[in-house]
C-alpha cells in the first residue's frame, strides 16, 4: 500500500526543501569572515553559540551586529532558572570571545568564575572585608568624549556614584543639602590628592572614599562659604551621608574599597574576575557590586588609542564585555539601580557590551512596588538591552514579564518547556531557538555541580 498523496501550494511546499533553513545572524556582506583587525578581532559572524533548532549553526557578536545595523545597542540580559544552562552559556560565551580578540570583566558575587579565569591563566581578584586587595571606585573615569580623564565629567560621575551608594544605604533619596555637601566634599578631596601622585594605571591619583568621608566630616571653610553656610552647618548637612559611606571605610565592610587601588591589578588581561563571594550573604551586596562595577568601568576608554593625561596609551578597550552576575542585587536598591541604568546607556560611547544575569523574569518586576520608579528602572534596563536570552521559566513567571520581553503567544507558551541548554534568543526584532553546545574541555570550566555529583 503506497503513501497517500498530499496536495500543497508552492508557497508552503518550499518548506520541505532539504537545504532551506533560517539564515541566522551571519548573513549579509558585513558578516562574512574577513581579516584579523588591529585589535585582534576577526571580522566574522561572531562566536559560535550552538545550533539553531530551526536552522543551522548560530553565531553571535554584539559588536559586529551593532556595526552592521542589526542592533541599536550591544547590551544583553540573560535570564534562566538554576540548572538550565545559563551560567554555562555565559562562561563559554566569554571563553570563545577571546578568539576574536575580545576581553571580559566579570563581577562575580558567588565565586563561580574561578575555573574560567584559571583556564585563561589569571587569578580572580578576591575581595573580602579586612583583605589585602583594594579597589578605588573613584579612580578617574575617562570622559565620554575620549579627551583625557580630567574635568567636570569625571567629578560629575564620581558624585553620581557616591550619591547612589549613599541613597541606597540611607534607603531614601538624598536631600538637596546632603547632595550639595557631597559635591563640595568630592571637590575638596580631589584637590587634596598630591598632583604628582599616580594611581595603579599611571593616571593622576584621585580621591578615595576615606578622603571624601573626611571632607564630609571636616569640611573646608571656602566650601561652606560657597554654599552660604558655615563649617558647622556644612558638616551637619553631610553627616548622615558621611556616616553611611564610613561603613565602607571603617565599618564591617572595610578593607575592599577604602584606599587606592592595589598595585599589580590590570585590566588588560583577557579576563578580569572580581570575586565577591566573601560578602555574598551581606545585605550590602548590591552596594559592593556597584563599587566593583564602577572600578571596572573606570578603565573603559583608557585604551581607545588616545594618549592619557601623562601621555601613555593604555590597552585597547574595544569590544569589552562587562558581566554583572546576580544583577538583582543591584536592581534591589533604587539609588544604585539609577546608576546602573545610566552606565547601561553609555555602553555604545564606551565600546562595551553589558551583560546582566538574572534567575527569574520576576526579578525585574519585584524590585519595587507596582508602578514605582524602581520597577521603571528595571524595565528601562531591559529596554536598553536589545539582546534577551531566555532559558526555561515556570509559567507563573511569564504572565507579567512576557510583555516586557516582547514574547509572542507561541513563545510564551514554549519557554516553560525548554530543556536544559536551550534558550529563546530575542535579538533585535528576530527570534531564535538555540541549543548551546559545549566541548569536552569546556565542561570542566563551566561545572558548578561538583558538590552534587559523586563522580566529581
Amino acid at each position: 500500500m503506497g503513501i497517500p498523496a498530499h496536495e500543497a501550494t508552492t508557497r508552503h511546499l518550499g518548506a520541505v526543501y532539504p537545504f532551506l533553513c533560517e539564515p541566522g545572524l551571519g548573513s549579509g556582506p558585513g558578516a562574512r569572515v574577513g581579516p584579523v583587525t588591529s585589535g585582534g578581532a576577526r571580522r566574522g559572524g561572531g562566536v559560535l553559540v550552538g545550533r539553531d533548532l530551526l536552522g543551522a549553526a548560530f553565531s553571535y557578536d554584539p559588536f559586529e551586529l551593532y556595526q552592521n545595523g542589526h542592533l541599536t545597542n550591544p547590551n544583553m540580559v540573560v535570564i534562566g532558572q538554576i540548572g538550565r544552562g545559563k551560567s554555562a552559556f555565559v562562561k563559554t560565551y566569554l571563553w570563545r570571545l577571546a578568539v576574536f580578540g575580545r576581553r571580559a570583566w566579570v563581577v562575580d558575587p558567588k565565586g563561580e568564575y574561578g575555573a574560567l579565569a584559571r583556564a585563561w591563566g589569571v587569578e580572580p581578584v578576591a575581595l573580602r572585608p579586612g583583605g589585602s586587595i583594594r579597589l578605588n571606585p573613584l579612580d578617574a573615569v575617562p570622559s565620554v568624549s575620549g579627551v583625557g580623564t580630567d574635568g567636570e565629567d569625571v567629578a560629575r560621575q564620581r558624585c553620581e556614584l557616591l550619591a547612589s551608594l549613599s541613597a541606597a544605604s540611607l534607603g531614601r533619596a538624598l536631600l538637596p543639602t546632603e547632595r550639595s555637601a557631597l559635591d563640595v566634599a568630592v571637590a575638596d578631596a580631589s584637590s587634596r590628592a598630591p598632583a604628582s601622585a599616580r594611581g595603579s594605571r599611571g593616571s593622576p591619583s584621585g580621591p578615595t572614599l576615606p578622603t571624601v568621608v573626611d571632607a564630609l566630616l571636616h569640611p573646608e571653610a571656602h566650601s561652606a562659604r560657597t554654599l552660604g553656610t558655615d563649617v558647622a552647618g556644612l558638616a551637619a548637612d553631610g553627616r548622615n551621608v558621611a556616616l553611611e559611606l564610613r561603613r565602607l571605610v571603617a565599618g564591617d565592610l572595610r578593607g575592599m574599597f577604602d584606599g587606592a587601588t592595589s598595585s599589580g591589578i590590570r585590566l588588560d588581561a583577557p579576563l578580569v574576575v572580581l570575586d565577591l563571594s566573601a560578602v555574598y550573604h551581606s545585605a550590602a551586596l548590591g552596594i559592593l557590586m556597584t563599587c566593583a562595577t564602577a572600578w571596572l568601568q573606570s578603565g573603559l576608554g583608557v585604551g581607545s588609542g588616545a594618549p592619557g593625561p601623562s601621555g601613555e596609551i593604555g590597552p585597547r578597550t574595544d569590544g569589552v564585555v562587562v558581566v554583572v552576575d546576580e544583577a538583582w542585587a543591584i536592581l534591589a536598591n533604587l539609588g544604585v539601580a539609577r546608576w546602573l541604568q545610566s552606565s547601561w546607556k553609555l555602553s555604545r560611547a564606551r565600546g562595551v557590551s553589558n551583560v546582566a544575569v538574572l534567575h527569574r523574569l520576576s526579578d525585574l518586576e519585584t524590585t519595587g512596588a507596582v508602578g514605582s520608579e524602581q520597577v521603571g528602572l528595571a524595565r528601562g534596563l531591559l529596554a536598553d538591552s536589545e539582546t534577551r536570552v531566555v532559558y526555561a521559566q515556570p509559567p507563573g513567571e511569564l504572565e507579567r514579564a512576557a510583555p516586557l520581553l516582547g514574547l509572542s503567544s507561541t513563545e510564551a507558551e514554549l519557554v516553560p518547556h525548554l530543556r536544559r541548554g536551550v534558550a529563546l534568543w530575542k535579538v533585535g526584532t528576530r527570534s531564535f531557538l538555540v541549543q548551546h553546545r559545549l566541548s569536552p574541555y569546556e565542561m570542566a570550566i563551566v561545572d558548578t555541580d561538583s558538590q552534587m555529583d559523586r563522580r566529581a
